[in-house]
C-alpha cells in the first residue's frame, strides 16, 4: 500500500473512476481541468494505491484563516465503494492528519453533505467534532 500526492496528468485520470463516485456531475475531462484550475490556489491531490489499484482519494488545501489560523481544508475525500470498510479511508485519513501536522497546521477541517450519514460516523469515529453550519446562496439564484 502506497500513499502519495499525485501531479502529473495520467496520475489524476487514474483517479477519476474514484473521484466521480463522490463528484459525480464531472467528466474525467473536466475532472483534470478542474485540478489543473485549483492547483494554483494550493489544492492537491493524494491518492492510496494498493496492488495497483487506485482505492481512495483525497484532495485538499492548507492555508490560512483568521478564525482558525494555518489548517488543512479538505475538499474532497473518497473511498472505491468497492472497497469501503476495509481501512482504505482511514489510512488515507491519517495521512492527511500527518501530512497537515508535518505542515504546521494546527487543524484539520471539511465539510461533509448533510445526506452522508455513513461519512458522517467515519469522521466522527477519527476524533472529528462537528463545529458549524455550513451555508450557501447559489448567485444565479438571488431573491
Amino acid at each position: 500500500m502506497e500513499i502519495a500526492l499525485v501531479t502529473a496528468d495520467a496520475e489524476i485520470r487514474r483517479c477519476f473512476p474514484v473521484m466521480v463516485q463522490l463528484r459525480t456531475a464531472l467528466s474525467e475531462e473536466e475532472f483534470v481541468r478542474r485540478i489543473r484550475q485549483q492547483h494554483p490556489d494550493g489544492y492537491r491531490l493524494a491518492c492510496l494505491e494498493d496492488g495497483g489499484n487506485i482505492m481512495s482519494v483525497a484532495g485538499f488545501r492548507i492555508g490560512g484563516t483568521l478564525s482558525h489560523g494555518k489548517r488543512m481544508y479538505v475538499d474532497d475525500l473518497v473511498t472505491d465503494v468497492r472497497h469501503q470498510a476495509r481501512g482504505y479511508g482511514g489510512q488515507l485519513f491519517g495521512w492527511l492528519i500527518r501530512h497537515a501536522t508535518a505542515e504546521g497546521c494546527a487543524e484539520l477541517h471539511l465539510d461533509s453533505g448533510v445526506q452522508r450519514f455513513d461519512a458522517h460516523r467515519f469522521y466522527l469515529k477519527h476524533g472529528m467534532h462537528i463545529i458549524a453550519h455550513h451555508f450557501s446562496l447559489g448567485l444565479d439564484r438571488q431573491p
